[in-house]
C-alpha cells in the first residue's frame, strides 16, 4: 500500500479525541501521522507528545492547508463542529475517519454527502461494531436459514444517565447502524418521547450535551417498518437497571443477541419459541470461527475496531469503493434518529425518508 501522510483533529475539553481516533494510527505502517490540530493549548501539546507529531496547530485548517495531508482523523465526539470540519477537509480533497454519531441533522448529512461525491472523497464512521468478524457468521446465520424468516430486530441504549433522547443520539446510533446492516432500511418510523413520564412537547426541548443541539426527553419508544415485513423497536429510558445495551436478531427459528465492540459477546439461541426455559434449548456463544466454537482471535476492544475500520478506509481509497461503514451509512442512522423526533412530533408514523431535512425539534 501507498505511504499515507495523516492529519489528527481533537478538541480538548469539547469531545476530546473520541475513542482512540487519534492513535489508531500510530498501529498502521504505512501511516504517518504529520500533524494535530487542537484549539486547547495544554491538550494540544499533550497530544502531539503522544502521537509524535511534529506540528501542532490550534486551528485545523491551517493543517490542512500548510501540511495537506491524505487522510483526516475528526475526532472529537461533540457533534457542533462535525459538519465543519468535514466540509473543510473534504474541499481539500483529504479522506476522512470520523467519530460517530455523524452530525446534528439530516440537512448537515446532506451537504457532507453532496460534499464527498463531488470531491470524490472516502469517509468512514467509526462504529466499530461493523467491523467485527463475528458479523460475518451471524449473516451466515440469516443467510443459510438457521435462524429462519427475519422477523424482528430489538435494540436499547445502556439507559443510564443518558436515558432518552441523550441515549438515542450518543449509543443509539451504534445500534441504529446494526439494524440498518442485518435488516435494510427503514420505511417508516412510529414513536413517542416521555419526559417525567408525560408526553414532550416544545416546551420541554433543551440544548443537548456534548454539541447534539435541540434535544428533549427521558424515555424512548420507537418502531420502524423494515423491508419485507420486518419490524425493529429502539427503546432508551433514563436510569433504568441493567445492561441491555445491544440488538436482538429475531427469527422464525431462533434468536441471535449481539453487544457493541470489535469482538463483542454475541449468542445464539437455536429455538424457535425464543424461550431457553420453555423451549429446552440453551444459549451457544458465537465467536469469529463460528456458533459453539472457541474464539481464535485475542481479545479485540474498540482499538481493534479502528484498526480495522482504517485498514480497511487506506483499502476503500485505493480501490475506488466506499468503506465498509460509509457516509451513506451514517445518515441512514441520523435518519432513524431524526425520525423518532419527527414521528413524535407529529403524532403518527413518518415516512422515511423524510422530506423536512432539519432537526424536527428545531423546526417544529
Amino acid at each position: 500500500m501507498a505511504k499515507y501522510r495523516v492529519g489528527v483533529i481533537g478538541h480538548t475539553g469539547r469531545g476530546n479525541y473520541g475513542h482512540g481516533l487519534d492513535t489508531v494510527w500510530l498501529e498502521l505502517p504505512q501511516c504517518e501521522i504529520v500533524g494535530v490540530a487542537d484549539a486547547d493549548e495544554n491538550g494540544r501539546r499533550q497530544a502531539a507528545q503522544r502521537l509524535k507529531a511534529p506540528a501542532a496547530f490550534a486551528d485545523y485548517r491551517e493543517l490542512l492547508d500548510k501540511l495537506k495531508p491524505d487522510v483526516v482523523a475528526i475526532g472529537p465526539r461533540w457533534l457542533d463542529q462535525h459538519r465543519d470540519m468535514c466540509l473543510e477537509a473534504i474541499q481539500r480533497g483529504v479522506h476522512i475517519y470520523m467519530e460517530k454519531p455523524f452530525c446534528r441533522s439530516l440537512d448537515e448529512a446532506d451537504q457532507i454527502v453532496a460534499a464527498c461525491e463531488k470531491h470524490k472523497v472516502k469517509l468512514a464512521i467509526a462504529h466499530q461494531t461493523r467491523y467485527s468478524p463475528k458479523l460475518q457468521v451471524i449473516r451466515d446465520l440469516i443467510y443459510d436459514g438457521q435462524l429462519g424468516e427475519l422477523l424482528e430486530l430489538r435494540g436499547r441504549g445502556k439507559e443510564d444517565r443518558r436515558g432518552g433522547g441523550e441515549d438515542l443520539w450518543v449509543l443509539g446510533s451504534h445500534v441504529m447502524n446494526l439494524m440498518q446492516h442485518f435488516g435494510g432500511d427503514p420505511l417508516w418510523c412510529f414513536a413517542s418521547l416521555l419526559q417525567d413520564d408525560k408526553p414532550v412537547t416544545l416546551a420541554d426541548v433543551r440544548p443537548g450535551n456534548e454539541g447534539i443541539g435541540p434535544l428533549a426527553g427521558d424515555s424512548v419508544r420507537a418502531m420502524y417498518g423494515m423491508p419485507n415485513g420486518v419490524t425493529a423497536y429502539f427503546g432508551s429510558r433514563r436510569d433504568a437497571a441493567g445492561n441491555r445495551f445491544g440488538l436482538q436478531i429475531f427469527g422464525s427459528k431462533g434468536v441471535v443477541e449481539l453487544l457493541t465492540g470489535y469482538l463483542p459477546q454475541a449468542w445464539f439461541l437455536p429455538d424457535p419459541t425464543w424461550s431457553p426455559g420453555r423451549g429446552g434449548k440453551q444459549w451457544v456463544p458465537i465467536t469469529s470461527a463460528g456458533v459453539g466454537k472457541s474464539e481464535p482471535l485475542p481479545a479485540g476492544d474498540l482499538h481493534a475496531g479502528n484498526v480495522a475500520a482504517c485498514h480497511d478506509l487506506l483499502a476503500a481509497i485505493e480501490e475506488d469503493r466506499e468503506p465498509e461503514c460509509n457516509m451513506y451509512e451514517a445518515r441512514g442512522t441520523i435518519e432513524m434518529i431524526a425520525a423518532v423526533f419527527a414521528s413524535h412530533l407529529a403524532g403518527k408514523p413518518v415516512t422515511i425518508p423524510l422530506a423536512d431535512r432539519r432537526n424536527p425539534l428545531q423546526a417544529g
